[in-house]
């Protein structure tokens, strides 16, 4: 299980020099987040000012960008990290797609289904010089492909990861991606008797193996140097639980532990804009199933404990004020990735 970690700046700037810190620093891979800021920018800079660390978004909201043109960012940052960039490709609700975007809202699964095949098309296309470009499909159609157009051919291969928390999503990503991103509001149990066995259903038909996916995830971490600190940081994380908690399509979560009832209850106080009483809904039995918790000491082994088999990668969720300082961060990575 390998040790990831999230660009924390949106000021690109800043960029350079905390993308080499994390190379340093033995990190595997670098995410950048779409959250007030574009989601590729940053890795073109990463990418320029590193040379090992892999690199992606984590996610890119597909469909208010065209597959052309996320394939041609996509083709670029792989060509400018030697290979290191990682596709990563999230949905968004309906509202954030209509209100906040300004695209129509269409089925999501089968749209992203065939937003995914059309990029590899395209990338075929490329590769092999610009050939003939052919893909018709409901929601996209690609025949044109000019030399003009063309970009200048690579051999670098440019996994697809999508983001995903129901059934037929996990399905699609088996069947035609290269990895998930499992969304932070997880538990184990979810991973192995919900997520997994969706995704191998997609695995079995495309005849691959669990072995040639990935799976990632930003997973919840109460950490602190004693029981004091620990106590304290639960609050940080009670509070983005609840928000996460409250939208109706990550209900399956809670109804893996039997609290399903409690999905319905937040999305009320959410609906009134009562975000202050949400957390108390998140019970200590609740934090100890979404969130691993130890000392800086232990951390690393128990994360293994909680995710060994479940996750191929990993990054820390710290909503709150943590004491990760270069030594620690150091440690983990090598306890983690070697």
């Amino acid at each position: 299980m390998k040790l990831d970690i999230g660009l924390s700046t949106r000021d690109l700037r800043e960029v350079p020099a905390e993308a080499r810190r994390a190379e340093q620093l033995g990190f595997a891979a670098l995410w950048s987040m779409e959250a007030g800021n574009d989601g590729f920018l940053p890795l073109a800079l990463a990418a320029e000012h590193t040379r090992r660390i892999q690199l992606g978004p984590s996610v890119a909201i597909a469909f208010p960008r065209s597959p052309m043109t996320m394939a041609y960012t996509a083709w670029d940052l792989a060509a400018l990290s030697q290979g290191r960039f990682i596709l990563g490709l999230g949905t968004q609700v309906k509202g954030h797609i209509e209100r906040r975007y300004g695209v129509k809202w269409e089925a999501p699964v089968g749209k992203l289904r065939e937003y995914v095949m059309a990029l590899k098309a395209i990338f075929k296309c490329w590769a092999e010089g610009g050939k003939k470009l052919a893909f018709e499909g409901k929601y996209y159609n690609f025949s044109l492909m000019t030399p003009f157009f063309a970009p200048r051919p690579h051999n670098y291969q440019i996994p697809i990861y999508i983001a995903g928390v129901n059934e037929q999503i996990l399905r699609l990503a088996g069947e035609h991606c290269d990895g998930l991103h499992a969304h932070p509001f997880t538990s184990a149990k979810y991973l192995r008797e919900f997520l997994l066995p969706q995704v191998q259903q997609g695995l079995n038909r495309a005849g691959r193996a669990r072995r040639d996916f990935t799976i990632f995830t930003t997973a919840f971490v109460i950490v602190g140097r004693n029981q004091e600190e620990i106590e304290r940081a639960k609050a940080g994380v009670r509070q983005q639980i609840s928000f996460y908690a409250s939208t109706r399509t990550y209900k399956v979560v809670l109804d893996m532990h039997g609290w399903g009832e409690t999905a319905y209850r937040l999305n009320e106080l959410a609906a009134r804009g009562d975000w202050a009483s949400m957390p108390s809904l998140i019970t200590d039995e609740m934090l100890e199933v979404y969130a691993v918790t130890g000392t800086y000491d232990n951390i690393a082994d128990k994360m293994r404990e909680r995710f060994d088999g479940l996750l191929d990668r990993v990054a820390f969720y710290v909503p709150y004020k943590a004491a990760f300082d270069d030594h620690t961060w150091s440690k983990l990575c090598k306890q983690l990735n070697g």
